[in-house]
């Protein structure tokens, strides 16, 4: 009896943590974000003209406010505008480019000088590891699995064989 219950949750176990991968996969693959990927190098170009463009209040439709990455990327900000602008403590003289090492996940928010709102985030995140997907298939695969096996006994119990003395 002890046998045929441990077979039946270890069948539970393995089907719960089937049906785990499947799901956590699934949503990983549809909810893919900048955290998904392992770390690079992102440029981000100050076109010309964008120095008069905020002294006159103008946004900059190829710059964008906020940029998404991952922890250990490199922005290199190259700068093609005839004024020296500057990033947090990036100093970017015209026709030059900095670069600046993004090593802890944390949200920033820069002062910034190519900005109409003289302000620029930069949302630093965790890059979502192999290790942190099996965690997930482990923490939701493993309840998950033993739920299967608990219901099973009560669907299906297991006959309690008696011993005959005769």
């Amino acid at each position: 009896m002890v046998r045929l219950m441990v077979q039946r949750f270890a069948i539970a176990i393995a089907l719960g943590i089937v049906l785990a991968i499947g799901i956590n996969e699934l949503t990983f693959l549809f909810m893919k974000s900048a955290s998904g990927r392992g770390p690079q190098i992102v440029e981000l170009v100050i076109p010309a003209g964008t120095a008069d463009r905020v002294a006159k209040g103008q946004p900059n439709p190829s710059i964008p406010t906020n940029m998404v990455f991952v922890a250990g990327d490199t922005l290199v900000v190259k700068n093609e505008d005839v004024a020296n602008h500057r990033l947090g403590p990036l100093f970017i003289p015209s026709s030059t480019s900095a670069s600046l090492l993004l090593s802890d996940a944390n949200v920033y928010s820069y002062q910034c000088s190519f900005q109409t709102s003289q302000v620029f985030g930069l949302d630093v995140q965790e890059p979502v590891t192999s290790l942190t997907r099996l965690y997930g298939i482990l923490l939701s695969g493993l309840p998950l699995g033993l739920m299967f096996g608990i219901y099973s006994l009560v669907i299906w119990p297991i006959a309690n064989k008696q011993l005959v003395i005769s």
